[in-house]
C-alpha cells in the first residue's frame, strides 16, 4: 500500500505558538496557578496534557470574575474586547496567546467599526474566535454561514460602508461564493480576505491527495473548526474519507482493499498522534 502524509499536516503557527506559551509560563511560575481562558487549542489530547501540568480551563467569564489569583492565558481562537477589560479591572496577569492572524481581524473589525462601517464575520457564530471578532467588532454587526444567510442579508442604512472579513479556518471557495453574492447587493464594500494562508494551503493540499487515493484519513478534533472543513473537503474529493481523533477511533480493516491512503490532519493535532496514524498504516499494510 501506497501510503502519502500531506506536508501540511500538524500545527499550524499560532497554534503551536499558543501551545509552547502555556507550556513555557508553567515552567516558569510553578508556584502559581495558571488558567487559559478556553480550550488553549480544540484537541482534547493536548487540554489533558495541560491540566496534569495544573492549567485549568476557565470556561465563562463569570468563572474569571471569581479569581483573585493567577495567570490567565488568553486562547488562540482570541476572545472579546471584554474579557481584556474584565482582566484589567482585576489586576490579574494576562498573556494573550491568541493567533497573530486572529489578532489582525480584531484591528481590523475594531478599526473599521470606528470608521462607521457595517462589519460581516464570514464564518461559523458558535466559534469561539467568531465570537471574539464580534466582540472587537460594536454593535453593527452579522455573521455569515451560509448561502441562504447571505442572500438574506440586508444593511439598514444603505449608504453606510460594509467590511468583510473571515473566520481564518473558513473554506476559501465557500468564502468566495458568500463574497460574490453579498457584492451583487451594489453596497460600498471593502472585502478582506483573512483566511489564514496556511489554513488555504493545508485546504489546498488535502483535496489534492484526496483526489488521486482510494482512501483519505483526517485526524483531528471533532470540536476544530479547520479539521472538520478538510474532512468536507476530502469527502467531496474521495468517497472513502474517514475523520479521526486518534488511532482508537480507527478500524484499520476498513482499509483492505485499498492501494493508495492519504493522510492530512487539522492545525491543532499534535505530531505525536498524525505518526501513531501513519506508522500503523503503514506497519498493518
Amino acid at each position: 500500500m501506497k501510503v502519502e502524509l500531506a506536508k501540511t499536516a500538524g500545527f499550524c503557527f499560532g497554534v503551536k505558538r499558543a501551545v509552547d506559551t502555556v507550556y513555557r509560563q508553567v515552567e516558569e511560575h510553578p508556584e502559581s496557578p495558571i488558567y487559559t481562558y478556553g480550550p488553549i487549542i480544540h484537541n482534547e489530547e493536548v487540554i489533558k496534557d495541560m491540566e496534569k501540568h495544573g492549567v485549568k480551563v476557565l470556561k465563562t467569564a463569570e468563572e474569571l470574575e471569581k479569581l483573585t489569583e493567577g495567570i490567565v492565558i488568553i486562547r488562540s481562537h482570541g476572545v472579546p474586547k471584554s474579557v481584556y477589560k474584565l482582566l484589567e479591572e482585576k489586576g490579574l496577569s494576562c498573556v494573550d496567546a491568541t493567533c497573530p492572524f486572529v489578532k489582525k481581524i480584531h484591528k481590523i473589525a475594531e478599526e473599521q467599526s470606528g470608521k462607521g462601517a457595517y462589519i460581516v464575520v464570514i464564518g461559523n457564530p458558535k466559534h469561539p474566535e467568531v465570537a471574539g471578532i464580534k466582540g472587537w467588532a460594536g454593535e453593527d454587526v452579522t455573521v455569515i454561514e451560509t448561502v441562504e444567510e447571505a442572500e438574506k442579508f440586508q444593511l439598514k442604512n444603505e449608504k453606510q460602508k460594509l467590511c468583510i472579513v473571515s473566520q481564518t479556518t473558513f473554506n476559501y471557495k465557500k468564502f468566495k461564493e458568500l463574497v460574490e453574492i453579498i457584492e451583487k447587493k451594489r453596497y460600498d464594500i471593502i472585502v478582506l480576505n483573512t483566511i489564514c494562508s496556511a489554513t488555504k494551503e493545508r485546504q489546498e493540499e488535502a483535496r489534492d491527495i484526496a483526489k488521486r487515493v482510494d482512501a483519505m484519513i483526517v485526524v483531528g478534533d471533532k470540536r476544530s473548526s479547520n479539521t472538520r472543513k478538510l474532512f468536507e473537503i476530502c469527502s467531496n474529493a474521495c468517497a472513502d474519507t474517514y475523520y479521526i481523533q486518534t488511532l482508537d477511533d480507527f478500524d484499520m480493516n476498513q482499509l483492505r482493499s485499498v492501494e493508495t491512503v492519504g493522510i492530512t490532519a487539522g492545525a491543532s493535532t499534535p505530531n505525536k498522534i498524525i505518526e501513531e496514524v501513519q506508522n500503523n498504516v503503514r506497519i498493518n499494510f
